[in-house]
């Protein structure tokens, strides 16, 4: 699967070269989608076929079964992440986060089960995304990255380093290992 980018139209009007840069998708995000639906899919089906059989099937459990499925369908969602000069955007199903890159204030790990990235702009605004994302998407990284030194070098990003040095190190660290496995045993 390749790499999906769109250019930012650019008119006799445009100041700045970066409005012409690309913004960068993920994407890892369609066959993760289509596993969230077919998780939620299989088990709605297993839950039918297990009351089916039971001869417990009716109208109320069904609907039960079918609001579970939904529940967990709504939770595996993945968020659809983009970054593009200047900023990230995180669209899940039931909202959308927004940080500017390049006045990022804080980066850090979130605490609990899933390990998150929290990024925090001048502007207060939030946005969690998953690590896998990046590692998986070196483009969305590089613009992260590329946007990140800029908050560093104007003196606005106040802690974080250390999350950023972390993350480039498992980015570089896939990224060699997919060259490796590509290039096989000569």
């Amino acid at each position: 699967m390749g790499q999906q980018i769109t250019r930012s139209a650019t008119g006799p009007g445009t100041a700045s070269p970066r409005c012409a840069e690309a913004v960068v998708y993920d994407t890892t995000w369609a066959g993760e989608a289509r596993s969230a639906a077919g998780c939620s899919a299989v088990l709605l089906g297993l839950l039918l076929a297990v009351d089916a059989v039971a001869g417990t099937l009716d109208l109320a459990r069904g609907g039960l079964w079918g609001l579970l499925a939904a529940l967990l369908f709504v939770v595996l969602w993945p968020a659809r992440v983009s970054a593009g000069p200047g900023r990230l955007v995180a669209r899940g199903l039931l909202r959308r986060s927004e940080v500017r890159t390049d006045r990022l204030v804080a980066v850090r790990w979130s605490d609990g089960v899933a390990q998150r990235l929290v990024l925090r702009d001048a502007e207060g605004n939030r946005v969690e995304i998953d690590p896998k994302v990046l590692v998986a998407n070196p483009p969305l990284w590089h613009v992260l990255d590329r946007d990140a030194r800029t908050s560093r070098d104007r003196k606005v990003l106040r802690c974080g380093e250390t999350a950023l040095r972390q993350l480039a190190a498992r980015v570089d660290g896939e990224t060699a290992r997919a060259v490796f496995d590509v290039s096989g045993p000569r």
